[in-house]
C-alpha cells in the first residue's frame, strides 16, 4: 500500500470520529457560498412554527453537527461515495433573528433558500419544525424556481401528522406553520399533490375526518394501517407512481418513526407503533434515479433524547441517504 494511500484511509478514519475538531455537518467544510458546490448542507434551527410547548426542534441542527461525521461513509447499498463524487458544503444555519415570529423567519427561509436555487445547488437540510419546509419550498419550486424548471415539486412526504389543516386559520397563532404547510404550498403553486405522497400517518385523529383536507388537495395517503397491510414493495411501487419523472422533494418527519427507534421527537404518537429504520430506509432507496431536487429532516428534539443521541444519530442517518440519493442523481444528469 502507498504511502498516500495509506494517508487517505488515516483521514478517511479521522474525519468519521466526532469528538475531535470543528463540528460541521457530515464535517464538510464551511463554505456559505452555495455556488462553490452541488449539494449544500443548511442548518434551520426554527421552532416558532409549531405552537405548542415542543419548542426546542432549534437545537437539532447543532445536535447532528455534533454527531453527523460518523456518518461520512461510502453507501454501501449504492456503491457509492457522494463525498467523492460531489462537492458536498456545510452552508451554516439560517439566521432567523425574528425567532419568535413564525412568519418573519419562514420568509427568512426562503429568502436563504433563494440563493441555493439560484445557484442551482441542490439542499439537504436539518431543522427546526415542519413549518420550515414551507419557507423552503417557496424557495425551490414553483413558477421561477430554477431547480425544477419552473414546475411544481412532488413531494415524498414521511410523518406520523398529515400537516394539511387548511380548514383551520393558524395553530395557535402560527399562520404558516408545522400544520399548515402541506396545504398552503399546494394553494400556492409550488407542490403538486397529485403527484405527491405522504406515508406513515397514524395514531388517533383529533377528528374523524383528520384525512380528508389531504384528500380533497389530491395526496395519495398511505397511513400506517394500509401499510400494514400492503407491505414495503407495494408501498414502493405507489410513491414510485405518483412520483414519476417529475423533480421530487423529500421532507422527512421524524415522528413518523415508532418511539423506541426515534425517542426524541416533537409530537410523540405512541398509541401505534410507528415505522422501523429499514421501511423507511427501503422506500427512500426505491426513488434511486429520480430527479431529487432536495430534502429535509425535521422535528428533532435533543432535549428529549436519550442519552447516547440516537434520534440525533437517526437523523443524521436519513440525512446521509439523501445525500446519496442526490449525489446519484447528480451523477447522472
Amino acid at each position: 500500500m502507498s504511502d498516500q494511500s495509506k494517508q487517505e484511509k488515516l483521514d478517511a478514519m479521522l474525519n468519521g470520529l466526532y469528538w475531535w475538531g470543528v463540528p460541521t455537518l457530515f464535517r464538510c467544510p464551511h463554505d456559505p457560498e452555495p455556488d462553490n458546490c452541488d449539494i449544500a448542507l443548511v442548518g434551520v434551527p426554527h421552532s416558532t412554527g409549531n405552537g405548542t410547548t415542543e419548542r426546542d426542534q432549534h437545537l437539532g441542527p447543532r445536535a447532528v453537527r455534533d454527531v453527523s461525521a460518523l456518518g461520512r461513509r461510502a453507501h454501501k447499498v449504492f456503491n457509492v461515495d457522494p463525498w467523492k463524487q460531489c462537492r458536498i458544503h456545510d452552508l451554516g444555519d439560517v439566521a432567523l433573528p425574528e425567532a419568535n415570529d413564525n412568519e418573519a423567519s419562514v420568509q427568512r427561509i426562503t429568502d436563504f433558500f433563494k440563493r441555493i436555487d439560484t445557484a442551482g445547488t441542490r439542499p439537504v437540510s436539518v431543522g427546526g419544525d415542519h413549518s420550515i419546509t414551507g419557507g423552503i419550498l417557496q424557495a425551490l419550486a414553483g413558477q421561477d424556481a430554477k431547480l425544477t424548471g419552473g414546475k411544481k415539486v412532488s413531494l415524498l412526504h414521511f410523518d406520523a401528522h398529515t400537516d394539511a389543516f387548511h380548514h383551520i386559520d393558524h395553530f395557535l397563532g402560527a399562520k404558516k406553520s408545522a400544520a399548515h404547510w402541506a396545504s398552503y404550498l399546494v394553494r400556492d403553486g409550488h407542490v403538486d399533490p397529485h403527484t405527491s405522497v405522504q406515508v406513515g400517518i397514524r395514531g388517533n385523529p383529533r377528528t374523524l375526518d383528520w384525512l380528508e383536507p389531504s384528500y380533497d388537495l389530491g395526496y395519495e395517503v398511505i397511513d400506517i394501517e394500509r401499510y400494514r397491510a400492503m407491505g414495503t414493495v407495494r408501498a414502493s411501487e405507489i410513491i414510485l407512481e405518483r412520483l414519476g419523472d417529475n423533480p421530487v422533494y423529500i421532507t422527512f418527519d421524524l415522528d413518523c418513526l415508532d418511539p423506541t427507534v426515534a425517542p426524541g421527537v416533537a409530537n410523540l404518537e405512541c398509541g401505534v407503533e410507528g415505522l422501523r429504520v429499514d421501511e423507511t430506509m427501503a422506500m427512500l432507496r426505491s426513488v434511486k434515479g429520480g430527479n431529487i431536487i432536495g430534502g429535509d429532516v425535521v422535528c428533532l428534539m435533543p432535549t428529549k433524547d436519550s442519552p447516547n443521541k440516537q434520534t440525533s444519530l437517526v437523523a443524521m442517518s436519513i440525512m446521509f441517504e439523501m445525500i446519496a440519493l442526490i449525489s446519484d442523481t447528480l451523477d447522472n444528469t
